[in-house]
């Protein structure tokens, strides 16, 4: 009995180890280089399309870190349903919050309405195509991702409205808060494909080891490269 117990204390203290590296640092976004009256977020000097703004790149937020592909174990979605909540913003219209959300696969997503005007959640996505009709609060409607993909989402009703849901193979993911930090906490010792992901952005994927413990590092900077110069 004594040697039993001894080999499950061993086999707790040996998950403890496994189970003690960290994944953080900051992903930014950049566009090509620019000369003095060629910043981002401003308009070209052309006539012809000065109505168009460029993309402020570094204003960008919503990004979303993770590891690449199925790893080892079969992990569980959340109890809990996630919510995604639509809003009246006077000054903006109807949105969705947040904008983009990352989940493990086998997730359900609420989608309540607090507005006091009627919705259509839908998405004709390969990974989850669905339709909620029109409802509005105090109704709720539920959609569970089963499929890992990229799912974009439009109310039928308002153009403007639209949100993604990241839907993902393992729960080792983390949303950059405002100045573009993240952390992946727990993750099993073994090398990885770490990639940084946004939905107007080229991907980026870095290599990555972490150990028995202690934390790892890995930044990123996405953006459009071998861009024309003119």
């Amino acid at each position: 009995m004594i040697p039993f117990l001894l080999l499950c204390v061993l086999l707790c203290f040996r998950t403890a180890e496994i189970y003690a590296g960290n994944i953080a640092g900051m992903v930014q976004a950049h566009g090509k280089e620019t000369g003095q009256g060629d910043a981002a977020g401003s308009k070209y000097t052309s006539r012809k399309y000065s109505f168009l703004e460029k993309v402020d790149y570094g204003s960008m937020r919503d990004f979303i870190v993770f590891i690449d592909g199925p790893t080892a174990g079969k992990a569980l979605p959340p109890e809990k349903p996630v919510q995604v909540v639509t809003r009246r913003i006077t000054q903006q219209g109807a949105m969705f919050t947040p904008n983009v959300l990352p989940v493990l696969a086998g997730t359900t997503v609420e989608w309540p309405n607090h507005d006091d005007i009627y919705h259509n959640v839908f998405s004709i996505s390969d990974a989850k195509p669905f339709d909620l009709g029109l409802y509005k609060d105090p109704e709720v409607k539920r959609v569970t991702f089963d499929k890992a993909g990229r799912v974009d989402v439009f109310c039928s009703i308002h153009s403007a409205m639209s949100c993604t849901v990241l839907v993902l193979e393992n729960p080792f993911f983390a949303a950059t808060d405002e100045r573009g930090k993240y952390i992946i906490p727990n993750v099993p010792a073994g090398t990885y494909k770490l990639k940084a992901w946004h939905k107007r952005l080229p991907p980026q994927t870095l290599d990555v080891v972490v150990p028995d413990s202690g934390d790892v590092k890995a930044d990123f900077n996405l953006g459009i490269t071998n861009l024309p110069k003119y």
